[in-house]
């Protein structure tokens, strides 16, 4: 590929700067370029350091060959390149020579080599030029006819005329797309020999390349896929090669069913008794149609993650999944049936989703369905090693994990066996970090936990600091979340600028199941000790330094997250039998547990935007979700695969369940609510508070079929004080709570129910991050408010252009959606309160996280946690943070009742790329988001640093 430029600065012919992949050079393997007349050659990366260097020195001149510099930065752009063009390729393996091309423009204008990348663009589009030229002197002859190698590897004709059906099957019903660029994209990545699974890859990228303009056309990527999952199960499954399109469904899929159960029980993956179900009758009830409901990012998600596989072969179909699930979940039902058609018909409308865990497991051999499981480790080695191994055990099948450390006693405590000094809590945190990651959950996700750890205990400090980039590698955690556990009386504490003391456990044994009064006499008579000499092991800070180290490393790592002990126990409906010692993973779950007692609970969540119709809350339909959803979460604990017995003793005596929602954000837009307003706060009132009402219902209705939980007696529940009463007992424990108390619904009527009849459940709803059912459903995740309203969205599937679909609506109907407006949202970064021709209402409507004041968050919280008998996860959003910020919005959310907090999240220093797809010549995506916070100057009293990313691909909460 023959090329010149001028320099410069002296006008003089220089070397060639193209990319020619056709010499002869090491390849790299596996990967393979297309070329612009349809050959096929291997792939070498060297070439593409060979053409950078001759793009520097096309610019600089001669003197730049042997420059260091122009070394070093031609090595990194190379890498740069390589890097991107694999992570964008996929499994296809396979680039386009204008997508290498692209790839390298890219990587100069991020470096700001403007002058090389300008002087490159203008080669190519000289060249461009050319080629048009020689192409239309010449009367090229027509390339040969392509052929698709089959699975046996047999060369067959390219069929064309299937390719346009499948693609204009895949746009119809869908506004605003077309089938025509898809279908022009795609056959310009095509060549001879391609196989099937290239054939589909192509099409569905050129529809991917098209979202940020149509947020429709993930819906038509999403139908793309469907077509290769089609081929990929029936073929599986039949035993022969089959191609069906989605019209073809409406027949198949009911025989294809039974074929299915049975080659799922063959390969030893689905539940033998699944195969004594009416197979005929469920078949026969799953809806094809459901199959187009879904977007890109959630069908792709569960063809990589959820849909089961062997021998490299997915051969679970979408609605054979989701009756898969429910059928698991009906097994020990009556009417198993009946039941199962009930369930199914429930999840595939996206009308309620179950958690992970019961996706992956229910059906199968190993129905370990349940989502969190919470620990309290005992200070002995056979204790503490005891935990670690649980630890293993529960993540092996998905399980997320949260650990109470409190009782292993601190750093130069007495040890009896061996008379010598102990050497704290932090080394065995080390031990149970790396037991996560060597638990990876099958692949399928990484191994959770995250340690809890009260804030009078002595190693508050370094258990600080475990998340650490500096210092002993052997005292940091760099994998395991960690959590305060703060009681009222620190916070007490920190208001009066007050000393707090830290003591070893072991020391002060009772301080671990104390809470609210009997606490603070407990904790009082101990510092009174400590001050007359009766304690060894005990240290004095000033509680505000200590408060504001809290908040540096929650700012500076995204850990320690805040949550407070005294809340969660004293508004526990099970206070009577045991004391909740820490939350879970997500900071959502508040149970009991004990040596002796491991607490288990069992989510799933509703999708509120499915809920919402042209009169505001469809609560009919939400009576209906919520009821059929409870029944589902209460079958979990029957049949759940439980590895440890302690786990399995707990969850069967108190049965406790967690019923969340998400499409929270998608619920306000509809509504045209805008986040920060004082209307969704009380929506966030309304909508929780039907939530709790039909929640505790349905356990009521079920406590009346099959009976009421174990350890009911003696529960708030028994005495008739619901969640919402209960905020007078946390009143009288810690005057000054600032918590709303009204109501709207028929709460009296309940309580009766409730104390005559009993609860099937010690406990209903939990409100989880839902980050990947969010994604299956195609709606915001849990309660969170926007991040951007174009984006990138990076997960273990891989990245996925989001577009706030009601957002390019309304920008449509007002005639504003356009290219400009694609180049500005990028420019913002997803944010549309700085594009001037916005009005101001969508403004408000279509406001981002980190626009928002995050004290609006903890209303809306403390809203929703008057009604919540567990907690929620609860991020919280800050652009510019400053010490004082996080102060005083912590110190909000404990005086506004809430009982746990999440992750905090910073605005990245790297944002959304600016480049747009039309300038990249239509390739594979060229938006891309880097949301690792980057450390940011707060102020000068302090050394701040970067908080959790968002969306991390690593971080458990994002999948």
């Amino acid at each position: 590929m023959p090329a010149t430029s001028t320099h410069p600065a002296s006008g003089a012919a220089t070397a060639p700067f193209s990319i020619d992949l056709r010499e002869a050079a090491p390849t790299q393997p596996g990967y393979r370029v297309i070329r612009r007349n349809g050959a096929v050659t291997p792939f070498d990366a060297t070439k593409i350091t060979v053409a950078l260097t001759k793009a520097f020195l096309a610019v600089e001149g001669s003197t730049a060959a042997g420059s260091r510099r122009v070394h070093d930065v031609v090595e990194d752009l190379a890498e740069q390149v390589f890097s991107a063009l694999t992570r964008r390729v996929g499994e296809g393996r396979l680039f386009h020579i204008e997508d290498v091309q692209d790839q390298v423009e890219l990587a100069l204008m991020r470096g700001e080599h403007h002058k090389v990348a300008r002087a490159y663009v203008l080669y190519r589009e000289e060249r461009a030029r050319e080629r048009s030229a020689e192409k239309a002197a010449a009367a090229e002859p027509a390339l040969p006819s392509l052929r698709v190698k089959a699975e046996d590897g047999t060369l067959l004709p390219l069929d064309e005329l299937r390719l346009a059906r499948i693609v204009e099957e895949a746009c119809e019903g869908l506004d605003a797309v077309s089938a025509a660029p898809i279908v022009t994209e795609a056959k310009r990545n095509l060549y001879d020999g391609i196989t099937l699974d290239e054939l589909s890859l192509a099409s569905i990228l050129a529809a991917r390349t098209l979202v940020e303009q149509e947020p429709n056309y993930t819906y038509v990527s999403a139908r793309l896929l469907m077509d290769r999952l089609r081929r990929e199960a029936l073929s599986f499954v039949s035993g022969r090669s089959e191609q069906a399109t989605q019209a073809d469904m409406s027949a198949r899929y009911a025989s294809y069913f039974p074929d299915f159960v049975k080659t799922g029980i063959d390969a030893e993956l689905i539940d033998p008794e699944l195969a004594r179900f009416d197979l005929a009758r469920l078949g026969a009830a799953l809806k094809p149609e459901r199959d187009l409901n879904f977007q890109y990012l959630g069908l792709q998600t569960l063809y990589d993650r959820y849909f089961l596989h062997t021998k490299g072969k997915r051969f679970e179909l979408p609605q054979a999944f989701f009756m898969r699930v429910a059928m698991g979940l009906a097994i020990r039902e009556i009417d198993r049936e009946a039941r199962a058609i009930e369930f199914y018909d429930l999840l595939s409308s996206f009308d309620f989703m179950a958690s992970t865990p019961t996706l992956f497991n229910s059906g199968t051999t190993r129905p370990q369905l349940s989502s969190c499981f919470l620990t309290t480790i005992g200070d002995d080695l056979d204790a503490i090693f005891k935990g670690v191994k649980d630890n293993a055990l529960l993540a092996k099948y998905s399980g997320g994990l949260g650990n109470d450390w409190t009782p292993v006693r601190g750093l130069g405590a007495h040890i009896n066996g061996t008379n010598g000094e102990s050497q704290g809590v932090v080394p065995f945190l080390k031990v149970a970090n790396d037991t996560a990651i060597a638990v990876n959950q099958g692949g399928k996700r990484k191994g959770a936990v995250c340690a809890y750890l009260e804030t009078w205990h002595v190693d508050i400090e370094e258990f600080l600091d475990l998340r650490k980039n500096t210092g002993d590698d052997r005292r940091r955690t760099h994998d395991m979340n960690t959590a305060n556990w703060v009681p009222d009386l620190f916070m007490e504490r920190v208001e009066s600028d007050g000393e707090w003391t830290l003591f070893s456990p072991d020391e002060t044994p009772e301080l671990h199941d104390l809470y609210g009064k009997a606490f603070r006499a407990a904790y009082e008579a101990y510092e009174a000790k400590a001050a007359s000499g009766g304690l060894k092991v005990f240290r004095k800070v000033r509680a505000l330094d200590l408060w504001r180290k809290m908040l540096t490393m929650l700012f500076e790592t995204g850990h320690p997250w805040v949550t407070f002990k005294d809340p969660c126990n004293i508004r526990s409906p099970q206070g009577h039998i045991g004391v909740v010692h820490s939350s879970n993973l997500c900071t959502e779950i508040t149970l009991n547990t004990s040596r002796d007692e491991v607490a288990v609970c069992n989510l799933g969540s509703v999708n509120l935007l499915n809920h919402i119709s042209e009169n505001g809350l469809d609560l009919d339909r939400l009576a209906r979700t919520v009821g059929t959803a409870m029944r589902m979460l209460d079958n979990v604990i029957d049949i759940n695969f439980y590895t440890i017995p302690e786990a399995r003793n707990s969850n069967l005596k108190h049965r406790p369940v967690g019923l969340g929602l998400m499409g929270f954000q998608d619920a306000l837009q509809k509504l045209r609510i805008a986040y920060a307003s004082d209307a969704a706060v009380e929506f966030a009132d309304r909508s929780m508070e039907a939530i709790s009402y039909h929640a505790i219902s349905a356990s009521v209705e079920l406590a009346a079929e099959r009976g009421r939980y174990a350890s009911f007696e003696g529960s708030l529940w028994s005495k008739g004080i619901l969640p919402i009463d209960s905020i007078k007992l946390l009143e009288d424990a810690r005057p000054g709570v600032e918590m709303d108390a009204g109501s709207t619904l028929d709460w009296d009527a309940l309580r009766k129910r409730v104390k005559k009849t009993g609860m099937r459940n010690s406990n209903t709803m939990a409100i989880a991050p839902t980050a990947t059912i969010s994604n299956i459903c195609g709606v915001s995740q849990s309660i969170e408010p926007g991040y951007q309203n174009l984006f990138v969205k990076s997960n273990m599937s891989g990245d996925f252009t989001v577009v706030n679909a009601q957002l390019v609506h309304d920008l449509k109907q007002r005639g504003l959606w356009d290219e400009v407006m694609v180049s500005d949202l990028k420019y913002f970064d997803g944010s549309v309160g700085q594009i001037d021709r916005i009005p101001d209402d969508l403004k408000a409507i279509y406001a981002t996280a980190f626009e928002i004041d995050s004290a609006w968050l903890i209303e809306a919280a403390s809203r929703r946690q008057k009604w919540i008998d567990q907690a929620q996860s609860l991020n919280l959003y800050i652009a510019n943070p400053s010490g004082r910020k996080l102060d005083e919005l912590y110190r909000f959310a404990w005086k506004k009742g809430l009982k746990t907090t999440y992750y905090l999240r910073s605005r990245s220093a790297t944002h959304v790329e600016k480049s747009t797809l039309k300038g990249t010549d239509g390739k594979l995506n060229a938006v891309s988001s880097t949301v690792a916070a980057a450390p940011i100057a707060i102020n000068p009293d302090a050394a701040w640093g970067k908080a959790c990313a968002v969306d991390d691909p690593e971080c458990e909460a994002c999948q």
